[in-house]
């Protein structure tokens, strides 16, 4: 062990640790979830491309020593090559408004800047955590910021994995186009359609989700790095704030810029409730999706049985021979638990106080395991569901047959009335649509022929004028 000291008073810290005292009063504080900075690898980058940035910035601005400069920016490309991660062990679930977070990732760039100076762990009075690996900063622009170039990373994931969710939606669409089926409104038989337009639906519905989300992460790239702790710039060098800025947007390869007032930047969350409230969206209509799917599957016997969805897994251990839609199934609670994110983010948004928020954690590590799960459920669903559906065509060309739905097609012709009379007849007797209009003699079967081919039914068509 080594022994730190801060202004509270002498920690221990293990002698071979990359963080420092700040970390250490963080473990002992902050237990709460056993989930950790280093289980966002994003999150972890992103907090290292900030002090990247800041150092840069500070170097040319004539405020940090060029070797101290050097000696960290080294340091945060070793952790952006993926080393030291595992060193970020502060939990997501903080107090102080992210402040732990934030001296764990100076201790951590400190303590290895200093190895590679060739000093010790801990001697900080050759390079320093708060003094030049935090210089110009604040928690209160550092971590927000870091929180959104992670955010847009994980969205980048998510929006990838949505693309290829699309991608198997239309593919089935186009395999399904010939399959008729009867359509439903209110789980009630409404009207024919094709099983390749109930799937060209469903991707439509996604490729919509992917727009509405790309267009949610602009608000993210307005950042209020040189803010330092309200707003105000204090301790940062004139030219800081846009220099650091601009150096974060070239090496992060993300579209950053200064927001306007750094005052509103560093207190409203708004652009976070922004991107929940669309990840909620999403969450809705893939799990409308899932649901759908489970309908369509449902039996095989004594149920729907119009698609059979990939069987994953035996689906009990009482019944031999079941099989469960278990994709749709995990895919539908994921879904419920990124609505209770958004409502969680929400409240941790309306939680800003005067000049800042003291419940960013709890919004930071939400929006990452939202994304996170948003990302994975797409790909498990695509991969693992969307792709192997096959079509029970002839079951969905019979409900079709059998529906009394179909008699909507000669409505315009015998109007609502006669149509309603025809549905009701059927429904007591047993009897087809076909054979009861036949046998009132209201139409030529030639005419009902024409009307009721499966095949002249799907496409749009004008409506014909009553006699």
């Amino acid at each position: 062990m080594r022994v730190e000291k801060d202004s509270l008073g002498e920690k221990q810290v293990p002698e071979d640790a990359l963080y420092g005292i700040q970390t250490v009063r963080a473990i002992e504080n902050f237990g709460f979830s056993g989930i950790k900075l280093f289980n966002f690898y994003h999150f972890v980058c992103g907090l290292v491309l900030v002090k990247k940035a800041a150092a840069l910035a500070n170097q040319r601005l004539g405020v940090l020593e060029e070797k101290k400069a050097r000696a960290i920016i080294t340091a945060c490309d070793e952790i952006l090559a993926g080393k030291f991660h595992e060193e970020f062990v502060v939990d997501m679930f903080q107090g102080g408004a992210g402040t732990s977070t934030n001296m764990c990732a100076n201790e951590v760039i400190a303590n290895r800047a200093l190895e590679i100076l060739g000093h010790k762990k801990g001697e900080y009075q050759f390079l320093h955590p708060n003094d030049d690996v935090n210089c110009s900063q604040s928690t209160n622009d550092a971590y927000p910021t870091a929180i959104k170039v992670a955010a847009l990373r994980y969205i980048k994931d998510a929006l990838g994995a949505l693309s290829e969710l699309h991608e198997a939606l239309i593919e089935k669409s186009r395999e399904f186009a010939d399959v008729i089926k009867m359509g439903r409104t209110e789980n009630q038989d409404a009207v024919p359609m094709t099983l390749g337009q109930e799937f060209k639906a469903y991707a439509v519905m996604i490729e919509g989700a992917e727009k509405a989300l790309g267009k949610a992460t602009h608000e993210l790239m307005e950042i209020n790095l040189g803010a330092t702790a309200i707003g105000t710039g204090l301790n940062a060098p004139e030219g800081y704030a846009e220099l650091a800025s601009e150096i974060l947007g070239e090496i992060s390869g993300l579209p950053l810029k200064l927001a306007q007032d750094l005052v509103e930047a560093t207190q409203d969350a708004g652009e976070f409730v922004q991107v929940s409230a669309t990840i909620k969206r999403v969450a809705v209509q893939i799990s409308k999706i899932c649901n759908d799917l489970r309908w369509l599957s449902s039996g095989p016997k004594c149920g729907l049985n119009e698609i059979n969805l990939p069987p994953r897994q035996p689906g009990s251990s009482i019944m031999p021979g079941k099989v469960n839609p278990v994709i749709p199934e995990a895919v539908n609670q994921i879904c419920y638990q990124l609505i209770g994110i958004d409502a969680t983010i929400s409240m941790a948004s309306e939680a800003s106080e005067l000049e800042l928020n003291m419940a960013e954690p709890v919004i930071a590590f939400n929006m990452f395991f939202g994304l996170t799960l948003l990302k994975n459920a797409c790909r498990a669903l695509a991969r693992k569901c969307i792709k192997g559906i096959t079509a029970n065509r002839e079951i969905c060309r019979q409900y079709v047959v059998n529906s009394y739905g179909i008699v909507t097609a000669l409505s315009p012709l015998l109007g609502y009335e006669k149509c309603s009379q025809i549905v009701k007849e059927a429904m007591a007797s047993g009897d087809s649509v076909y054979n009861l209009v036949l046998a009132k003699g209201w139409l030529s079967k030639e005419k009902v022929d024409e009307l009721l081919d499966i095949n002249s039914v799907i496409p749009p068509r004008r409506p014909r004028r009553r006699d």
